[in-house]
């Protein structure tokens, strides 16, 4: 089965008759759909991303510019004072946008344009930041201190700019049909979550357990909003970050329960196999990772109690994790199989939810 992101060009096809896989009228049929859904996908939409160099570079540049003005901002940094902040944001939103702008459609680059204007739209926070404490509108639960702390600490001050960063994806969205934009509205969805928590509890700080369950609950409405995505949308990956961000809020805040029963382990191991068997009917890898993490999890917190205290626990771990690898081997060999599989024995009422990249 292919993954959303594979691709066949005229000559792939052309290749296949070539080799008797195909005869003409099929050729001919095949050509013509894809030459009318070509037409019918959005004009503005971006390629889809590969994985060279170019493109690794393109990606890598964008995310540590992100970076250096979020994680890596220092005191010295947020000293400059709200307005100059907020100045800052907007010349650094001003001068990417117009270069991401001048690339996408002047030079047809979709994908370092695209990125550029994520940049741009990831100075949103920023901006906010600097007029809230230029102003001193932080509300009920005070400043949060320094900017760097958005990415570190959890407080329900920082709403303001997760929404701003929202509105502005949504914005770029409309003008730049670029999937790794949405992962700036999931990233802000998720770090919502998690400010969310206190406006919940009603105090300043919310404990470590109302944090976990809203967490739970926002990644289970992402994971929705990612599959309405995945089952509507015309061209381009756009529901890929929403179901990583998705996962890791739900997935992350159900591995983060301790001290579970028994029961509540096997149900936790119950639900990553789940994530195997969801990866193959939607054809979402994302869910066969966390699956198998969350498998590997648990089988070794077993082979912990089991064999507690004891040499045999680290080759009993060894022989875990060389399980993991053979099945991850056995399904690679066997992939075709379990698809044609799926598509023979799901009942239709069932396959008409698979979204149209699964099939």
């Amino acid at each position: 089965m292919p993954s959303p992101e594979t691709s066949y060009s005229e000559a792939d096809l052309r290749a296949a008759a070539a080799a008797g896989l195909l005869d003409a009228a099929q050729l001919a049929g095949l050509i013509d759909f894809l030459n009318r859904r070509a037409a019918l996908a959005p004009a503005d939409a971006a390629p889809a991303p590969r994985f060279d160099v170019a493109h690794l570079l393109w990606y890598a540049g964008a995310l540590i510019v992100i970076t250096a003005m979020g994680l890596f901002s220092t005191l010295a940094f947020s000293q400059l004072g709200g307005e100059a902040l907020a100045i800052i944001a907007f010349v650094y939103a001003a001068l990417f946008g117009v270069a991401g702008h001048y690339l996408w459609h002047a030079k047809g680059l979709r994908t370092p344009g695209g990125l550029l204007i994520a940049i741009a739209v990831s100075m949103a926070p920023l901006a906010v930041y600097g007029i809230q404490d230029a102003l001193g509108l932080w509300g009920q639960f005070g400043k949060p201190d320094t900017y760097q702390g958005f990415y570190v600490w959890i407080k329900g001050s920082w709403i303001f700019m997760e929404i701003a960063t929202i509105v502005a994806a949504v914005v770029a969205l409309r003008f730049y049909r670029f999937p790794f934009i949405v992962s700036l509205i999931a990233f802000a969805l998720w770090f919502m979550s998690m400010d969310l928590a206190p406006w919940f509890a009603g105090q300043a700080y919310a404990d470590w357990e109302t944090q976990r369950r809203v967490s739970v609950w926002v990644g289970l409405a992402i994971l929705g909003v990612a599959y309405g995505t995945d089952r509507f949308q015309r061209s381009g990956d756009f529901a890929f970050w929403l179901y990583l961000f998705g996962l890791m809020a739900f997935w992350g805040a159900i591995t983060a329960s301790s001290n579970g029963t028994m029961i509540e382990k096997a149900l936790y191991c119950a639900m990553n196999v789940a994530f195997l068997f969801v990866a193959v009917f939607l054809n979402r890898r994302v869910f066969a990772v966390f699956g198998v993490i969350g498998v590997s999890l648990y089988l070794g917190d077993l082979a912990s109690k089991v064999f507690k205290d004891s040499l045999l626990f680290p080759f009993a771990l060894s022989l875990i994790g060389v399980g993991v690898i053979a099945a991850g081997l056995l399904y690679y060999r066997n992939q075709d199989r379990i698809a044609a599989w799926f598509e023979a024995n799901l009942p239709h009422a069932v396959k008409r939810l698979r979204p149209a990249s699964a099939i």
